[in-house]
Parts: structure tokens; C-alpha cells; sequence
């Protein structure tokens, strides 16, 4: 009625307006204006700052970047464990429990066959190294037919065992070598132990390091697809997904050419221990760069015992399997998961191995996906303040 109190929504009505609310998307929050002044002064000089930081701290920066990365992909786990209301700190615990028995797990269920090849070929090692003696014997006999005298084999002995005594005799050579090596596995493993305790510590107080992130950043409208943490916790964890797949790519095509070539009768031990060599060439492909070429050696050094021709066409192999590798499957793979450009890719591992060698790769496409994420999320909550007014006033 006219001036009267306002009737009541019928209940249907009511629960359209309830559910349109419900499923209304969360309100864009205002951007942050960034002013002329920090765009001229403050923003180059915190660039000069984070270089000249980054430059000093050097492989202190990289051990926590590798800790960061190593918490931001176990924490989902921690979180899921604690939703049982545990203790944030016995949830670290059991996860990382969980993770040493989980790769104990895989190494017993791969330890059988594995063992069984490598089994195999230690009893079939003495008939590969006689054959080993006759192919360099007879290397040694066509070179020196050809007017090319190398001494391989001396008189009384195999070919093996003159090379061996060869190698005897420059073992000084290599004594401070040795000595350096074990410097750096004992710096190694400290740095792994430091990793570990750093990660574990990220864990311990995520939550504190997820809410200074939260308030440094300009604010989301509150859901966790605008969440930047969470953002940056899902990038890092395609990352993982992408370098598990990678390795499970290139492991299997290595085992299965292997194989194919002892099918073939190219390289007739490959149908014996392909799974040995696949298994072990993929997880070698978690080592950038040199990942490839130690997964590598095992059967070409087969190959070298069998016949030096063999060798050639297995080398050829692992050579066509790195470049469609570097070309293809990495850019692809890389490329997808991270939701960013081939082309990006190989520029990140290869600015990352020339900054900081073999670590510098390891961690170049997690942080390229960080860093992209981090762009995004900035380009949706930020603005600069236009220079035109004062372009304007200054004509």
C-alpha cells in the first residue's frame, strides 16, 4: 500500500538475492597509485639496492632462495597435515618423514629389477672386458699398421691393465685434485644440512612470513586466486610438476631407444639393462646441464667395452636426445606448466647457469615463475600516476 511499511520479498525471491550475492565474483579493490616521485627516484634506487644486496650476499641469497623454494613445496602438505589441529610444528615434522620414506619407497620398488640388471652385467663384466682386451689390441694393430705407433697394450699384459698401469703412474697428479674434491663434498653437505635447517624454519613460521608478504603487497579482493602468497605457492608447484614430467620424459625415451637399439642389434647389452640406464638417466635429468651427460656415461661406457663402433652410434643417440631435449621437450614442457614462453625459458637457464653455474639453473625457472606471477599480480593492483599534466605544464 501507499505509505505504508514495505512488504516482505517472497521467500523464493529472497533465496535468488541470497544466491546471485553468493555467486557475485569478489570486488575488484582499488589500485595502488604510484607516484612520479617514487617512480624517479625511489623505484631505481631500490633496483641499485636489491643488485648491490644480491651481488654481496651471493651464495648466502642462493642457500635461502633453494630453502624458500624447497618450503614452498612442501608447505600445501604441512597445511594439509594440520587441518587435524596438530601443532604446526609436529605437521613439519611428519612431512618431512613422510617425503625421506616415500623416496625410500621408490627406491626399494625400482631396487629389484634395477638390481637384477646390475646383476647381470656384473657376471657378464669379465666376458665384456675380454672383449674389451681385443677390440683395443686390435685398435692398437690397425693404428700402427696406418704408421700411427701408439702403445697400448705392453707385452705380458691386457690392453685394460696397460692402460690401468698408465693411469697408476700419474696418480700423484691427481692428489691435490682429491684433496679439493673433498673439500667440496664437505662444504656440499654443509650447505645441504644448512639448506634443510633453513626450509625448516620457513615451514615453522609460514604463516608469519605469508602475512608481512600480504602486507607489503598491495591487498587482493580477499579470495585465493588473488591471494599472492598462494600465488606464488601454486607457481612454484607447477614448477615441480613440469620438472617430474621432464625427467619422466626424457627417462623413458632413454630407456626405450636403448632398447630399441638392442632389438635392432646396434647395441645388443641396451635390451638387457634399459631400465637400469632409463631409470637413472631420468634421474639425472634433475641436474641441469650435466644432468644429461652423467645419466650418459653408464651406457656409453658399456657400449665402449662391447665395440668402439657401438659407442659411436650410442653417443649419436644421447647426442639426439639432448637436442630434442634442450629444443623441444624442455620449452614444451617448461613452457606449459609455468604458462610462460619457450623462448623465455632458455633465456632463464641459461642467464641462471651463467650467474651462478649449475645451482644458478636449478633455481632459474622456479623464480622465473615466481617472477611472473609477481608481474601479473602487480599489473592487476597497481597503477603509475601519468606524466602527462607535467609534461604539459614543463611545454
Amino acid at each position: 500500500m501507499p505509505g505504508g511499511a514495505p512488504q516482505a520479498a517472497p521467500p523464493d525471491a529472497q533465496e535468488r538475492a541470497l544466491t546471485d550475492s553468493s555467486e557475485r565474483e569478489p570486488a575488484e579493490p582499488p589500485r595502488v597509485v604510484v607516484p612520479r616521485w617514487v617512480q624517479l627516484v625511489a623505484l631505481p634506487l631500490t633496483a641499485l639496492a636489491a643488485w648491490a644486496l644480491a651481488k654481496a650476499a651471493g651464495k648466502v641469497l642462493l642457500l635461502f632462495i633453494i630453502a624458500g623454494l624447497i618450503a614452498l613445496i612442501l608447505n600445501p602438505a604441512v597445511s594439509f597435515v594440520q587441518r587435524g589441529r596438530l601443532p604446526r610444528g609436529l605437521a613439519v615434522l611428519l612431512v618431512y618423514v613422510a617425503f625421506f620414506v616415500s623416496l625410500a619407497g621408490i627406491g626399494v620398488l625400482l631396487a629389484n629389477p634395477i638390481s637384477n640388471q646390475v646383476r647381470t652385467f656384473t657376471n657378464n663384466l669379465p666376458t665384456i672386458t675380454n672383449e674389451a682386451n681385443k677390440k683395443l689390441a686390435e685398435l692398437e694393430t690397425t693404428l700402427n699398421q696406418n704408421g700411427f705407433h701408439v702403445h697400448i697394450v705392453k707385452p705380458g699384459k691386457t690392453a685394460l691393465q696397460s692402460i690401468q698401469a698408465k693411469v697408476t703412474k700419474s696418480a700423484s697428479k691427481f692428489v691435490s685434485f682429491g684433496g679439493a674434491l673433498l673439500t667440496e663434498i664437505a662444504n656440499a653437505i654443509f650447505n645441504l644440512v644448512l639448506i634443510f635447517v633453513l626450509s625448516v624454519y620457513m615451514l615453522l613460521y609460514g604463516r608469519q612470513i605469508g602475512a608481512l608478504v600480504r602486507r607489503v603487497m598491495p591487498p587482493g579482493d580477499g579470495s585465493r586466486a588473488d591471494d599472492y602468497p598462494t600465488l606464488v605457492q601454486r607457481a612454484v608447484s607447477r614448477y615441480v610438476g613440469g620438472q617430474l614430467l621432464f625427467s619422466a620424459i626424457m627417462g623413458a625415451s632413454a630407456g626405450l631407444s636403448l632398447y630399441l637399439f638392442g632389438v635392432i642389434g646396434i647395441f645388443p647389452d641396451g635390451s638387457k639393462y634399459a631400465l637400469a640406464f632409463g631409470v637413472f638417466y631420468g634421474v639425472m635429468e634433475l641436474v641441469p646441464y650435466i644432468g644429461p651427460i652423467l645419466g650418459a656415461a653408464p651406457p656409453v661406457a658399456v657400449a665402449l667395452f662391447t665395440n668402439p663402433i657401438t659407442a659411436v652410434w650410442v653417443v649419436l643417440l644421447f647426442i639426439g636426445l639432448q637436442q630434442l631435449e634442450g629444443h623441444v621437450v624442455a620449452p614444451q614442457v617448461f613452457g606449459h606448466t609455468l604458462r610462460i614462453n619457450p623462448l623465455l625459458v632458455i633465456f632463464a637457464l641459461l642467464t641462471g647457469l651463467e650467474v651462478n653455474g649449475i645451482f644458478g639453473a636449478l633455481v632459474a625457472l622456479p623464480i622465473l615463475s615466481v617472477v611472473r606471477e609477481t608481474v601479473v599480480y602487480l599489473s592487476r593492483h597497481l597503477t603509475f600516476e601519468s606524466w602527462n599534466d607535467t609534461a604539459r605544464r614543463l611545454l
